[in-house]
């Protein structure tokens, strides 16, 4: 039982620990995530990804901003990108999990992309100090994003 009573310390801590970094914005740590070919079919943390957030974030200037080297058609967006390729139908191209490596790191696929790596935090230079130490998307954010894209079919 001595051992049962350290063990619920040990738990205690880390829930104290894991509040006390999520009041510092600093809970969005890289989980665990599996490599198979060219995709990673498990979504990240078992969630599940909203498309309308997705789109939100593919979107926005601050959070994703996708669309400085993507475009995408069906999105009313002044300034879209030519340097990446166009996400029309990137849903019918590419399946979820391959969607979703090339989120948390397309140069697991391509070492010379110009894409930076939005859910990786190891080997990178040069990084803001705003997300030093974090990704730049949390895995729920990776996996809405991954949502959205793949409803894109045109």
């Amino acid at each position: 039982m001595r051992g049962c009573g350290f063990l619920l310390a040990l738990v205690a801590m880390g829930l104290f620990a894991t509040t006390l970094l999520a009041g510092n914005g600093l809970a969005n740590t890289v989980v665990a995530f599996k490599i198979e070919g060219d995709a990673v079919q498990t979504p990240l943390n078992g969630l599940v990804g909203a498309p309308g957030r997705g789109r939100r974030i593919v979107i926005d200037r601050q959070t994703g901003n996708c669309l400085i080297c993507h475009s995408i058609r069906s999105i009313d967006e002044p300034f879209q990108g030519v340097i990446g390729p166009a996400l029309n139908d990137v849903g019918r191209r590419l399946s979820p999990g391959q969607i979703r490596l090339r989120m948390i790191d397309q140069r697991r696929i391509n070492p010379t992309t110009i894409m930076p790596p939005y859910y990786r935090i190891r080997g990178l230079r040069d990084v803001d100090p705003v997300y030093r130490g974090r990704p730049v998307l949390d895995a729920q954010q990776i996996e809405d994003v991954v949502a959205f894209l793949t409803t894109l079919r045109e």
